[in-house]
């Protein structure tokens, strides 16, 4: 199929930048955002806003590494500002809030990100999409091991009016860090919805952080969360909502977030 060969060659190109990657590398630890991207993207001329809220109920109360702030017990919000260049190229502005289990509260560090979906199944239509985001950031070292940083997150995915299944294969690439592997980190993320009644859909969503590529961490020392999640698209505050749990000692064992679109227009 035409757009079969579309996405392979899609991927092919989206690999080049990221077999390069080779400099001082490390996944970025801050979960300002849980989401696996999909194919929505604004129209041209169109602002947005996102509100992310999640927070890690029973998690690491460890330092990963010296200064760190651990998870549990925080509380992190982000508001997402987005506008659309055109009809398939999409700008981003991150500006997170982390309230810590002391309750303490920091601004990270800002994020810009550029959205880019050249394929996508028309509006009521089936079919294949693919993209790809690559975002900047410059976070606390309080949240993240190296800065600044930089993460390539590819997309590719089917919708139907039944189904979404959408992956992100993404690769994250962080400087200056003196903990960790020098090395780019491999953290995919899935989704796959099913429609159950009108504007409403419900799901799974996979994180997993395997580390360092070429030098992965055993699974019983990766990130794994696992979500049931609902999206609501109708109303006039559509949502996504989900509970995660850590699949393994070494993952936040229960972590409760949720997405809120703010109307703009």
């Amino acid at each position: 199929m035409p757009s079969t060969r579309r996405m392979l060659r899609f991927l092919g190109l989206a690999c080049v930048p990221l077999a390069m990657l080779a400099a001082r590398a490390a996944h970025a630890d801050l979960t300002d955002e849980i989401q696996v991207y999909d194919d929505s993207i604004n129209r041209r001329g169109q602002l947005g806003l996102e509100l992310h809220l999640n927070t890690t109920l029973e998690g690491r109360s460890t330092p990963a590494w010296p200064g760190e702030i651990p998870p549990n017990h925080g509380f992190r919000t982000t508001m997402e500002w987005s506008y659309g260049i055109t009809d398939t190229l999409e700008a981003g502005l991150y500006l997170p809030l982390v309230h810590d289990g002391t309750g303490t509260t920091y601004f990270p560090g800002p994020r810009l990100r550029m959205k880019w979906i050249p394929h996508r199944p028309a509006t009521g239509s089936s079919g294949m999409f693919y993209g790809l985001n690559i975002e900047v950031s410059a976070v606390n070292g309080r949240f993240e091991q190296g800065r600044p940083a930089v993460e390539f997150r590819p997309i590719v995915g089917y919708r139907s009016s039944l189904w979404l299944v959408s992956f992100n294969p993404v690769i994250d690439e962080t400087y200056r860090s003196r903990y960790v592997s020098n090395r780019p980190d491999f953290n995919p993320g899935l989704k796959i919805a099913r429609t159950v009644g009108q504007g409403t859909s419900l799901g799974i969503e996979y994180y997993d952080d395997f580390g360092s590529i070429g030098n992965f961490a055993p699974p019983r020392r990766q990130n794994q969360q696992l979500f049931a999640a609902m999206d609501v698209t109708r109303g006039p505050l559509p949502f996504n909502v989900g509970i995660g749990h850590g699949l393994n000692a070494s993952s936040d064992r229960l972590t409760l977030k949720a997405i809120l679109e703010v109307p703009l227009d």
